[in-house]
């Protein structure tokens, strides 16, 4: 077989966090509390930014793991479900839609590789037409997530799930593409012969300039389908992060003064 198509999720297929992008529908279905909404909106603006850092990332990565213990997996599977036209599909960036046809056309398999709960990846994969997934798999028992994290799908992780996934199915890695807009995922990018960075931040373009990888401009998000058009920015976009901003400040306040 021939090579494969390797593309990170968030800010690189969709211009948002897929982790904290049902943070709204998961409050109305009773699984977290206000504040918790809160922190996942703050975490989302520092995310679009592109200031969260690999420790902020860790820190999410682990105040979701605890939050989600005990929850119903097939509640979120069906709130995902039901919700991913809200949510996901008028994020998709047009580039990457484009990209992911040329290289099925090509006649290579495309593959999604993200640290997200796989409960989120698979279905917006779906909806993609990838046709493999590697995500974070999250520890079930009875039903349940326990909070503990069975394989966590960042950083060296994703390169070495790449790896199998080419021993597994043939594919020729040289042969093979990667993209991605986050310096976490380098070790994925070198694991594949053609690697592109996708809207990097000042370090993410030096590196690949200094490795020869293209730079590449995501720009455009569009609806999968008509029915769902993109939503409308009738605010510039500094403006939509700075109200984020003061709603969490205020919120802070809120709680030092008596809580919520």
């Amino acid at each position: 077989m021939g090579g494969a198509a390797f593309f990170d999720l968030d800010k690189t297929i969709i211009a948002t966090s897929s982790a904290t992008a049902f943070s709204r529908p998961f409050y109305a279905g009773g699984l977290i509390t206000r504040r918790d909404v809160l922190r996942t909106a703050y975490a989302q603006f520092l995310f679009l930014l592109g200031r969260a850092d690999a420790d902020q990332t860790e820190r999410l990565r682990a105040h979701l793991s605890a939050m989600v213990a005990g929850w119903d997996v097939a509640q979120v599977s069906s709130i995902v479900s039901e919700t991913l036209h809200l949510h996901i599909e008028p994020t998709v960036y047009a580039e990457a839609v484009a990209l992911i046809d040329e290289h099925h056309a090509a006649g290579r398999d495309v593959v999604v590789v993200s640290a997200s709960g796989s409960e989120v990846v698979e279905p917006i994969a779906a909806l993609l037409g990838a046709d493999r997934v590697v995500a974070t798999q999250m520890e079930v028992v009875d039903g349940r997530y326990t909070g503990g994290i069975a394989f966590y799908a960042y950083g060296e992780n994703k390169a070495a799930a790449v790896r199998r996934l080419a021993d597994e199915h043939g594919y020729d890695l040289g042969a093979s593409y990667a993209y991605s807009d986050s310096i976490t995922d380098v070790p994925m990018l070198e694991a594949v012969g053609s690697a592109a960075v996708v809207n990097p931040d000042r370090v993410l373009r030096r590196l690949a300039v200094e490795r020869g990888w293209d730079v590449l401009t995501f720009a455009r998000p569009v609806a999968l389908r008509p029915g769902f058009p993109p939503p409308r920015r009738t605010l510039p976009a500094a403006a939509l992060v700075a109200a984020v901003a003061v709603v969490v400040v205020l919120a802070v306040r809120k709680g030092r003064r008596g809580g919520s």
